[in-house]
């Protein structure tokens, strides 16, 4: 049928189309921002950040008032939050995996003023926008680099994820984790350290488990259903055969783009971003093909730990990551009471034995 007016556009013209409106809509604001005088860094653009999202719960301590939200209500909880606006939160389970994000950020501020490449924390929170001021005056006190926000006001804000390009959610709520792992986008379960350590203010330390977390649970499927004689020698007839990726792949990636940065200015030594595989597979049995994936894709971990099934609580003490991913809620139980702050990654099929135990 045809009209008076213009075709429509074929579907990646109309993605062209956008892409050059969100240009000019960043070159708008920068050429306005640009005019204003501040000492602050400017937010990068979405496309050339490395998007976290963390929610209000992951980033400061708010059991007290998500008592009060789920036994009064949320007229109850919105105006306790108001009545306490001047009161500082205290800091949650990512307040310092965040705080070790923007020490990096500083870095490569030095290294490369005028590079967007960096870290972004978007505040992802399905708070009303009334508790804005009391998260605003924390974020504040602490000296947080957070200018993005989103407060859906009781609604899901999964769906703001993608369009803030995000590379990683972390949130203390585990369906909202769930729906965004579903969704595609690298996501994990923050859970608190119960006891108190000390972590490092110079350098992010970053603790990842292999399979199911890096990797997809091709291998971890059979270790749980046909046992780990089975598992030994799939790995070994295996080994140059890479890993397919799981959902903390990317954000591993992320971090190496980062680490090269600096590498790039001779400063591998004085890098402020360290990896860590922390891994239940033996190294002798299973280790190779591990390596060689991460070969394949081109990624360096700083240190690979194979335990051979020994409990990997003792060596995150050692560690002391600002943050460790596991798929398997006994790592993460296990951790916690040794003071880690353990980020639980629901993927996989260790979820369905999680759910049985």
């Amino acid at each position: 049928m045809s009209g008076s007016g213009p075709e429509a556009p074929e579907p990646s013209e109309a993605a062209e189309a956008r892409l050059q409106e969100a240009e000019q809509d960043w070159a708008a604001a920068k050429a306005f921002y640009d005019n204003l005088v501040t000492k602050k860094p400017r937010p990068p653009k979405p496309q050339n950040a490395i998007t976290v999202a963390v929610s209000s719960r992951a980033l400061f301590d708010l059991v007290e008032e998500r008592r009060i939200y789920q036994e009064q209500g949320v007229e109850k909880y919105v105006e306790y939050q108001q009545n306490n606006e001047n009161v500082t939160l205290k800091p949650g389970p990512a307040f310092y995996f965040v705080k070790a994000l923007e020490h990096v950020n500083a870095r490569l501020l030095e290294l490369y003023p005028d590079d967007e490449e960096r870290f972004d924390i978007v505040l992802m929170t399905n708070n009303h926008a009334q508790v804005g001021v009391r998260l605003i005056n924390s974020i504040n006190h602490y000296g947080l680099t957070i200018e993005r926000f989103c407060m859906t006001g009781g609604q899901s804000p999964i769906g703001y994820l993608t369009a803030y390009l995000t590379n990683l959610y972390l949130s203390a709520d585990s369906e909202k984790v769930q729906e965004a792992i579903e969704a595609g986008i690298a996501s994990a379960t923050m859970f608190t350290a119960n006891k108190d350590v000390s972590y490092s203010d110079t350098q992010l330390r970053v603790a990842f488990d292999g399979d199911a977390v890096i990797f997809s649970d091709e291998s971890e499927q059979i270790v749980k259903e046909q046992g780990l004689d089975r598992f030994f020698e799939h790995e070994q007839l295996n080994e140059n055969k890479p890993l397919a990726q799981g959902p903390l792949k990317g954000f591993l990636e992320d971090l190496g783009k980062i680490q090269k940065k600096f590498y790039a200015k001779n400063e591998r030594l004085n890098c402020p971003i360290r990896t860590y595989l922390v891994t239940a597979r033996s190294a002798a049995s299973s280790g190779a093909r591990v390596l060689k994936t991460l070969r394949s894709w081109g990624l360096e971990i700083d240190e690979a730990l194979f335990l051979a099934g020994a409990p990997k609580g003792p060596i995150l003490v050692k560690i002391r990551p600002h943050i460790f991913f596991d798929d398997q809620m006994f790592h993460i139980e296990g951790a916690q009471k040794l003071g880690t702050i353990a980020a639980h990654v629901p993927y996989g099929v260790a979820q369905k034995y999680n759910k049985s135990s």
